[in-house]
């Protein structure tokens, strides 16, 4: 993982890989969105093993991504489901999903598909402008420091 202190590096991104860039992260992100909540069936879906399962969610619950919410006393149980925060990076899996469909297709077509719950239409991508709201490709995109950029000179850029 990166730093913690990030002395080098004024960077949105790289604080963000650090709560969710580790591989099994986004896995167990992917799963939990789908439905599987319960330990036992995040083991089995993923191949991970318990103790690396264990020290991902604990990340994501201390991040404030998941929550755990017991679902049996005894023995106690527990689910995982996203919190305001973890859904807000449903978007994040949808474009890391649809870039593998189409770079690494599978040769049946995509394994899942996104949809609409209330009228069942596929579910697409839209990058727009905050001002004129023109939908927008990656190429249209520029980037530029923000308030929060570090003194000309005195940070790498990110």
């Amino acid at each position: 993982m990166l730093g913690q202190d990030y002395a080098h590096q004024t960077c949105s991104l790289a604080r963000s890989l650090e709560v969710i860039g580790e591989r099994w992260t986004m896995l167990i992100l992917r799963d939990v969105l789908v439905g599987r909540r319960r330990f036992d069936e995040l083991v089995d879906s993923l191949g991970v093993t318990r103790t690396v399962l264990t020290q991902r969610l604990r990340h994501l619950v201390a991040e404030g991504v998941l929550e755990r919410r017991a679902y049996q006393q005894r023995p106690e149980r527990f689910e995982y489901h996203l919190t305001a925060k973890g859904r807000e990076l449903t978007p994040v899996v949808a474009q890391l999903m649809w870039w593998g469909d189409r770079h690494y297709p599978e040769p049946a077509g995509p394994p899942r598909l996104l949809v609409h719950d209330g009228c069942g239409g596929p579910v697409r991508a839209a990058y727009r402008c905050g001002a004129c709201h023109a939908e927008l490709r990656p190429d249209q995109v520029a980037t530029r420091p923000g308030p929060g950029a570090p003194a000309a000179g005195t940070d790498r850029p990110d």
